[in-house]
């Protein structure tokens, strides 16, 4: 009689054992077919956008001589120019890369330099800006460019909030041949007091989902001749080297800027 009950007992008891085991190994299998569905629905090798340390990185260091250009940080910590609008608006992306509306976000991350040349008047200078977007943005900001390019090139109204200035001309130049895809322009600009025209020059190239901008405006009527490809070269293999292998389009600049 002992001895039965025991061994019922013994039966029950591992019955019950095998029952939370079971249960254990198939939470833990749907829990394995939920991380692998998971896993599934993240796009592999498409890596997201770059924090602000990761383009600190990539950037010119304060302080720094790239060629006959001093680099340094904004004392606002980005230009004057990002805070201007533009009419028509498909044009703003020629004045600010900050953010366009419904046409692309806010950029995740950014980074500013100021690079100038010691002694030369103010203006005088090349905005370097990295910036980082979610959700596909950085190629839309290419989109909203080519867009601009195109139908700007008559002419437009920078609007700094107390003066405007006018764009005569948006002429498409010769672009670096590096990133994924890198548009350049130049800009005919008479300032507000009516003087002399000068010419302005923006360069853009992105890599994945960051964008890397030049933008140079001499502060006199001579042409400056563009970006240097010097400073956008060099920018660019700073970039390289410190996103190292999250870099998507890792080939050499081949083509010289206009």
């Amino acid at each position: 009689m002992y001895q039965t009950e025991t061994r019922q007992w013994c039966r029950a008891a591992a019955a019950a054992l095998i029952t939370v085991l079971c249960a254990g190994a198939v939470a833990c299998g749907g829990q394995d077919r939920k991380d692998a569905k998971s896993a599934a629905a993240k796009p592999a090798g498409v890596p997201g956008p770059l924090s602000r340390a990761r383009l600190t990185a990539a950037s010119f260091t304060p302080g720094e001589d790239v060629g006959s250009f001093t680099a340094s940080e904004y004392g606002l910590g980005a230009p004057f120019g990002d805070e201007y609008t533009a009419r028509p608006a498909d044009c703003l992306p020629l004045v600010s890369l900050k953010d366009a509306g419904s046409r692309y976000g806010a950029p995740h991350a950014e980074v500013n330099r100021e690079l100038r040349r010691p002694g030369r008047l103010l203006g005088e200078d090349i905005a370097v800006q990295l910036r980082s977007y979610a959700h596909g943005d950085a190629a839309r900001v290419m989109k909203a460019l080519a867009v601009a390019g195109t139908r700007c090139r008559g002419g437009f109204t920078e609007d700094r909030s107390v003066v405007e200035a006018g764009y005569l001309r948006t002429e498409t130049i010769r672009s670096p041949r590096i990133g994924d895809e890198a548009k350049a322009f130049r800009l005919t600009v008479r300032e507000p007091e009516g003087k002399a025209e000068r010419y302005a020059y923006l360069t853009v190239v992105r890599s994945g989902s960051t964008t890397l901008s030049f933008r140079s405006g001499g502060g006199s009527a001579d042409d400056g001749g563009g970006v240097p490809a010097a400073v956008v070269d060099e920018q660019w293999q700073k970039f390289l080297a410190a996103t190292g292998p999250d870099t998507p389009s890792a080939r050499p600049n081949r083509g010289a800027l206009s």
